[in-house]
């Protein structure tokens, strides 16, 4: 059953696109109740529309923070057509039936973004009139369009007619989730409000693990398949847009996806140019350069076989000289903060490649999320970074200042492979990976194996201590020079004094970066 609008309520505090929707109301013949502010938007426009305060008999109150909540508005809108009782309710209260709301809310998150402290000015930006009449609107979907998003201005004037129950059902599925989406931020910012005996005030929170979290995800995109083809995927974000931007290729895998994010995160712990090449969520390649080209082809060199297929990030803006030496290689996805002209012209010839850019101003979120059979497990994301100040050179021989720099250039690589994860690095280049092992030693010895350069004189980094010397054993018969890990083990002294006996140096961090 169709729905033929003949008045509508307009209560927004965005007025994007109003102008020409509310024309197009009233060329269709269609009434318009308004208030405050929207009231005198559209009058001073020449667009009729009348006062809900000279509607309702009522006059705004309280600095109008009162002006809606009125039984003749409510039962406009609640009211079921054709159903005795509700006929006469409305009768009652001299009111008639309201066919559409139109009511976005005060901005509260924004309120809250500008000054959290100023808690006034936040407290005042809190909607009550604006949620209750799209809520009394979506629930009486059968007979009432509620539009909360100036996107769907031009769907329902095109359906003025006769408003069809998919598109009012469409609609009042979004008004809800704008109101859970509206009702947990102002959740979280109580949450966090200090009030006491002479005043209140906001106190920000460093807790990022709430006693009760509560997640409103919109889909931005239904994937072909998740990890495997039987397996229905989507992407979902916290926000309206996906933050970044596809400029060219195929669609954007499940798999895709985490391998892109995996990489970011990798080349953004980098100050110097980088470039980091993951395949299966796991770095088959990392290294810092002089320019985008020279980073490339070092994170190249360290494996090239698997590479292939791979998807490659840039800490720094992809120019010419870096796109003709990619377009050599099959790769699935590039992502980079920007690209030169040059290089999407060059990049442009393989159709298929995703090319992906990130604001230099993207963050990734405080908290990472893991789904289990028996809930969600969530945890602060690794965030912390290296302080060089607070290392500890636990043997007799200290690392040369050469060494000293590729052992924190491989830590920071080993924070971003699968446990147990064993990186060996040399002059800024990763050489050797081994990643997710069962037992550290088979780490090393897989990274070891999997170098395609000389490993003397290389250092090694490791993302959990060592429980035994053998550890160190494998990287002195491999020619290691300088190993980088966190420390902590019962047999500390047993493993330092190892390397005491091998001439090796050892760092400890105190920290450890375990990813399963």
């Amino acid at each position: 059953m169709s729905v033929t609008v003949r008045r509508a309520l307009i209560s927004v505090y965005n007025k994007r696109g109003l102008e020409a929707f509310a024309r197009g109301l009233v060329e269709a013949g269609c009434e318009i109740l308004s208030s405050g502010g929207t009231f005198h938007f559209l009058r001073e426009r020449g667009i009729e529309a009348i006062d809900i305060a000279t509607y309702t008999g009522s006059p705004e109150i309280l600095g109008g923070r009162v002006k809606t909540l009125h039984p003749k508005i409510h039962a406009g809108i609640l009211t079921r057509r054709g159903l005795d009782e509700d006929d006469r309710g409305l009768r009652e209260v001299g009111g008639g039936p309201i066919d559409l709301v139109v009511v976005n809310f005060y901005p509260f998150e924004d309120a809250v973004a500008r000054d959290p402290a100023d808690v006034a000015t936040v407290i005042e930006n809190i909607d009550i009139g604006g949620p209750a009449l799209v809520r009394s609107a979506a629930k009486n979907f059968a007979h009432v369009g509620v539009v909360v998003d100036p996107e769907d201005y031009a769907v329902v004037l095109g359906e003025m007619k006769g408003l069809s129950l998919s598109t009012r059902v469409r609609l009042a599925c979004k008004a809800f989730q704008r109101i859970h989406a509206y009702d947990r931020a102002i959740a979280g910012y109580f949450s966090r409000l200090q009030v006491e005996a002479d005043h209140s005030r906001y106190v920000p929170a460093d807790e990022v693990l709430p006693d009760t979290l509560s997640l409103h995800l919109t889909r931005q995109a239904a994937l072909r398949y998740g990890e495997n083809p039987h397996q229905r995927a989507a992407l979902y974000t916290a926000g309206q847009d996906i933050a970044w931007h596809q400029l060219q290729g195929k669609e954007i895998s499940y798999n895709n996806w985490r391998d892109a994010d995996s990489a970011w995160k990798l080349v953004r712990e980098f100050d110097a140019p980088a470039c980091a090449v993951i395949k299966h969520n796991n770095p088959c390649g990392a290294a810092e350069g002089l320019n985008p080209a020279d980073t490339w082809q070092r994170a190249l060199d360290c494996d090239p076989v698997s590479a292939f297929g791979g998807i490659v990030a840039f800490n720094r803006t992809v120019d010419a000289d870096a796109a003709s030496r990619m377009v050599d290689i099959f790769l699935e996805v590039v992502i980079a903060p920007s690209y030169d002209p040059e290089a999407l012209e060059i990049l442009g010839r393989k159709k298929a490649l995703r090319l992906l850019k990130v604001a230099t101003t993207f963050r990734a979120p405080r908290t990472e999320l893991q789904s289990l059979a028996v809930g969600i497990l969530v945890q602060e994301a690794d965030a912390l970074l290296l302080n060089r100040d607070r290392l500890q050179v636990a043997t007799d021989r200290r690392p040369s200042e050469a060494e000293m720099e590729d052992l924190i250039f491989a830590w920071k690589v080993a924070k971003h492979v699968k446990s147990n994860a064993i990186v060996i690095a040399k002059d800024a280049q990763a050489i050797g990976i081994g990643a997710g092992q069962m037992n550290r030693v088979d780490s090393v010895r897989l990274a070891v194996r999997r170098s395609l350069k000389p490993t003397a004189g290389a250092c090694l980094a490791s993302d959990g201590f060592f429980p035994f010397p053998d550890n160190v054993e494998e990287a002195s018969a491999a020619g290691v020079a300088a190993i980088i890990q966190p420390g902590g083990s019962v047999r500390d002294a047993e493993v330092i004094a190892a390397a005491n006996r091998l001439g090796i140096s050892m760092v400890l961090t105190g920290i450890r970066h375990f990813w399963h």
